[in-house]
């Protein structure tokens, strides 16, 4: 084996480790995220806030996501150069979160008098948080091949999909316990976990650099990212209507309530699986055609689960419905690195992750509102999840081969 073949294996395994510790990092962060939804309405309660508020505190912390998550992306552009800083900037961050977090049910347990402080936590909290999503994922774009990059984008987003297919047992197991251990076991984990990103982005530094040559060609800003995050608000929405709203009464009409955790997890499952053989095509394709393939894909599902005459064809519809939103997800971390490629990468990933926030405030606001028990809004609120997901996934297309005809316009000129 020669020197270049050591390079590519060295490279190839420090790449896979970065993709595992994402993963990691991402399911932590998310299932601290769950443990927290499962608890709010209690520790609410405890503070003196009605439990009808406690969907309008949902919405605050979606509203700051949507804000931080893209400063915390630009912020990382800028640390991220330096060896070490981006590292020192998520663990600093990530300790002020974890110790707000943990003291969220202590400050909860001492009555009504505490709640402008419980709020403020909770402020503090969903602020400093955002250091954990779009920051980390910038060290794929800065320092990984980018042949490499979607393959890790799926490795990254798995650990979003274990939580979100782990959320429903959870909910189960925690349901009746007291909130002060787990807060505080999930606090501890992440801080350990994050803290570990210094060793990570200290050895990509030392590694070889890889010789493979971009698969995709920067975009550099300008109207491909306003289209391509607008498509991806619509994405996102339609996710959120779609499995938030409409999958547990579409389960509903063939299972009882107590079979949804068992359910639930089937759209996971999905999304689990479908990302890794998506990533092979990503890596080949670009981005944008898978985003909007899947798009497309899981209007589809959903239409099959809208008309589903039985359970089985239910569940397989759902099983295609999370395959696809788990292409969209992670083509969207790839292209959104290819997009920023050359010192935007945690911009334009802070925007995605911004994207998914907005969204769920979105279907936040639409439950808080009750439009899905007015008789005039329930069939939009059906029907939304297939129109965004159709109208976003043919605009993606269409902006995909926009960019094909105009790379074959340059190689011609050439």
């Amino acid at each position: 084996m020669n020197a270049t073949e050591l390079s590519v294996d060295a490279s190839a395994t420090g790449a896979n480790r970065t993709g595992v510790y994402l993963a990691i990092l991402q399911l932590v962060f998310s299932l601290g995220w769950t443990t927290y939804a499962i608890y709010l309405p209690k520790l609410a309660v405890e503070v003196g806030i009605a439990p009808s508020a406690v969907i309008l505190i949902l919405m605050l912390d979606q509203a700051i996501f949507t804000i931080t998550d893209t400063a915390m992306g630009i912020a990382a552009d800028k640390i991220a150069p330096v060896v070490g800083r981006l590292g020192g900037f998520v663990g600093t961050l990530t300790a002020l979160s974890c110790a707000a977090f943990v003291a969220l049910p202590f400050v909860a347990g001492t009555g009504p008098g505490a709640q402008a402080w419980f709020i403020a936590l909770i402020v503090i909290w969903s602020i400093t948080s955002s250091a954990l999503r779009a920051p980390p994922l910038t060290l794929l774009g800065k320092h990984r091949a980018k042949s490499s990059i979607p393959f890790l984008s799926a490795l990254a987003m798995l650990g979003y999909g274990l939580a979100g297919a782990a959320s429903p047992y959870l909910g189960v197991a925690l349901r009746n316990q007291d909130p002060r251990l787990p807060f505080v076991i999930s606090s501890v984990v992440l801080l350990i976990t994050a803290l570990a990103l210094s060793g990570v982005e200290r050895g990509l530094k030392k590694e070889p650099s890889s010789p493979i040559e971009p698969a995709e060609a920067a975009i550099p800003l300008g109207r491909i990212p306003v289209m391509f995050i607008t498509s991806m608000v619509i994405l996102a929405l339609g996710y959120q209507l779609h499995f938030s709203v409409n999958s547990a009464p579409f389960y509903l009409r063939f299972a009882k309530p107590d079979d949804l955790q068992w359910l639930m997890p089937v759209f996971w499952i999905g999304f689990n699986i479908a990302m890794f053989p998506a990533s092979v095509i990503t890596n080949h394709r670009g981005g944008l055609i898978v985003m909007g393939a899947a798009g497309l894909l899981g209007a589809l599902a959903v239409l099959g689960a809208e008309f589903a005459g039985n359970l089985n064809t239910l569940i397989a519809a759902q099983f295609i419905a999370g395959a696809a939103w788990g292409c969209m997800l992670m083509s969207a971390i790839s292209a959104a690195l290819a997009i920023g490629d050359s010192g935007a990468e945690g911009k334009v990933v802070g925007l995605v992750f911004s994207a998914l926030a907005l969204a769920t405030f979105a279907r936040l606001a639409a439950v808080a509102g009750g439009l899905q028990k007015l008789p005039e809004y329930a069939p939009l609120l059906h029907w939304a999840p297939v129109a965004c997901w159709s109208v976003a996934g043919a605009g993606l297309l269409v902006i995909a081969a926009s960019r094909a005809q105009q790379s074959m316009q340059r190689v011609r000129a050439i």
